[in-house]
């Protein structure tokens, strides 16, 4: 065998054991040590049962519960990503003007009332699990009529969109947000005779 293919066969076989197996397993083992729950997906676990991460976007489409980011993807993770459609496109024109309409009668608002963006629009993933505040606070008044919650449960869910509102990244990068999974399961305290069943 020619010398050359024998010097470029061992360094391809050690560049294949070297990064495709030694590096993975260091790089695993120091996250699992440093950042277990990050490096497990973030993953939140309610009475032994796992039912989402805090990373991924999930489909809401109960009145008693808040509703989530609308997604060009059905919230499905593995092939995650937007729709592609351009501000020009009459597809997202008419998409945008059916979920306006849909958010405003599910929620019984008049239909001059401005609506925050990221409910009318899928995000780049198709998976963005926040909403900003006003998106929730807006939503409070379907939700206290479909669950019939009292005066002190209705400020308790106030509190919670309050207590649950993350801060831009570092102080500056992006929006005040609020995880919908995390507020759902807030919301499922406050009121324990509407919690969700699967």
């Amino acid at each position: 065998m020619n010398t050359q293919i024998k010097i470029a066969l061992k360094i391809f076989i050690l560049f294949t054991v070297l990064l495709g197996g030694i590096y993975p397993l260091v790089i695993t083992g120091v996250a699992q040590l440093v950042f277990p729950e990050k490096a497990n997906g973030s993953l939140i676990v309610v009475d032994n049962k796992t039912i989402g991460s805090k990373l991924i976007g999930q489909n809401f489409d109960s009145d008693i519960y808040f509703s989530s980011r609308p997604s060009a993807i059905d919230y499905n993770p593995l092939p995650s990503g937007g729709s592609n459609l351009g501000l020009t496109s009459e597809k997202l024109k008419q998409q945008v003007a059916d979920r306006k309409l849909e958010f405003v009668k599910a929620n019984q608002l008049t239909a001059n009332m401005p609506i925050p963006s990221e409910m009318l629009f899928a995000s780049a993933s198709g998976l963005d699990p926040h909403i900003l505040p006003e998106a929730a606070i807006i939503q409070v008044g379907r939700i206290e009529n479909a669950r019939k919650l009292n005066s002190t449960q209705k400020q308790q869910l106030f509190q919670a969109i309050n207590q649950l509102t993350e801060e831009p990244q570092f102080l500056f990068l992006g929006e005040a947000r609020i995880n919908v999974l995390k507020l759902n399961l807030e919301l499922d305290k406050i009121d324990v005779n509407h919690i969700r069943k699967n």
